[in-house]
């Protein structure tokens, strides 16, 4: 997010990646009196715990598509879509309200979340979403104030903590607005210790937006860390987005992830084939899938992009090697490859260009050292036939091929 003073975007704009301007993001006024309740040392209630991140996060996030317009009926409503779509059955687990919840904080300083968007409370939403077999997250910022300048947790790091895992919290967002002169490491930690003390297992997302090299401190400090600006729903910021995060891919592994934000799927600021082709990047990239769209009045079209099993299990992998560039021609054809358990490789055949051509993947630049491998297109669900040494296909405008290459002998 950025300070109040922009509000058509979340943060100051850096000018390395291509932003769209996107008017949802404009700020609501506050609405709601004010619930004063002290939460900080409520036990812990008795839920599953968060399981190891292991394996890339998968989500939704309240921000892309709805921005402060959060609610107690909204984040309800998306969990019963996330069952009902078969989002929770694909592997989708965290329902994560981003900033504008909370509104104050009480005499004794403990936060104060919105009482007309939030009648029953963060405590109760979270017993819910819990009951439907999810886990539950919330936003705050490392600053004096959030994005959108509600309160931040500076000053309150070990009250915060207490007060979110009181509420059954399993995953919390903290962006950095409003930081000046504060030291990144030195605030994430502090905040990470704080959460551990509580005993209850919490993801930390950590959401500095790539501004202090988080690939060099944030493994040994969160599960995931921001490596970009904040995403648009455009081919171009998608594109902007990758490229960034992909030139850290060393650091990623399990339980420590490069998250080049989240997902715009369904958004409708690009074309099915450009959606299929964000997916499926993310998933080369070993990225969190959190979506970012309305789940309870999405396209059967959209539903089967972020269901897709196959590319899901790619980005889900357990041996967590984040893929990169093997190959370019020139700026906008590219072959992406990231090698999977077992001696697969999940591979990409990317065109950005604005008109289709033919892209050839070698297998031994993917990494493959056998002279033929099987390749099965995982989109079509399709197995495509054995080769030997190479796989081309043409590949529409603004498009993609996601592959399975398994070796079938021996050099």
């Amino acid at each position: 997010m950025t300070p109040l003073t922009s509000p058509l975007v979340r943060r100051p704009l850096r000018l390395h990646i291509p932003t769209d301007p996107n008017p949802s993001r404009l700020m609501r006024p506050l609405a709601a009196a004010l619930a004063i309740s002290a939460l900080a040392l409520l036990p812990v209630p008795s839920v599953p715990p968060a399981a190891p991140v292991l394996t890339p996060p998968m989500g939704w996030n309240s921000w892309n598509h709805f921005a402060c317009d959060v609610s107690d009926s909204l984040i309800r409503g998306t969990a019963d879509a996330m069952v009902l779509s078969g989002m929770r059955d694909a592997g989708y687990r965290y329902v994560v309200i981003d900033d504008c919840w909370q509104v104050a904080r009480a005499a004794d300083g403990t936060i104060v979340a919105d009482s007309a968007r939030f009648p029953h409370g963060i405590r109760a939403l979270a017993d819910y979403v819990h009951s439907k077999g999810l886990l539950f997250g919330i936003y705050t910022d490392a600053g004096t104030k959030t994005c959108q300048g509600r309160p931040g947790t500076l000053g309150h790091e070990v009250q915060d903590a207490r007060t979110y895992a009181g509420w059954g919290v399993d995953y919390v967002k903290e962006d950095w607005c409003n930081a000046g002169g504060l030291d990144a490491p030195t605030q994430y930690r502090m905040f990470r210790d704080a959460l551990r003390a509580t005993g209850r297992p919490i993801v930390l997302s950590i959401c500095e937006w790539g501004s202090n090299q988080p690939w060099e401190w944030a493994p040994q400090v969160g599960n995931l860390w921001r490596t970009t600006d904040d995403i648009a729903d455009s081919w171009g910021s998608m594109l902007g987005n990758l490229d960034q995060s992909a030139q850290h891919a060393s650091v990623a592994g399990p339980g420590h992830w490069n998250d080049p934000d989240m997902l715009e799927v369904g958004n409708g600021g690009m074309t099915d084939a450009e959606y299929r082709a964000h997916m499926s990047l993310w998933a080369i990239q070993a990225a969190p899938l959190i979506a970012g769209n309305d789940l309870r009045t999405m396209s059967d079209s959209t539903r089967t992009i972020l269901t897709n099993a196959e590319v899901i299990a790619v980005d889900q992998d357990s041996l967590g090697a984040q893929g990169y560039l093997v190959w370019t021609d020139g700026p906008s054809l590219q072959v992406w490859a990231r090698k999977l358990s077992g001696g697969a490789r999940a591979v990409a055949l990317l065109n950005r260009a604005d008109t289709a051509a033919r892209i050839t993947a070698w297998f031994s630049r993917t990494g493959i050292r056998a002279d033929s491998a099987r390749v099965r297109d995982l989109w079509l669900h399709q197995d495509i036939g054995t080769f030997r040494g190479q796989y081309a296909d043409t590949v529409p405008a603004h498009a993609v091929r996601m592959l399975r290459l398994t070796p079938v002998s021996s050099r």
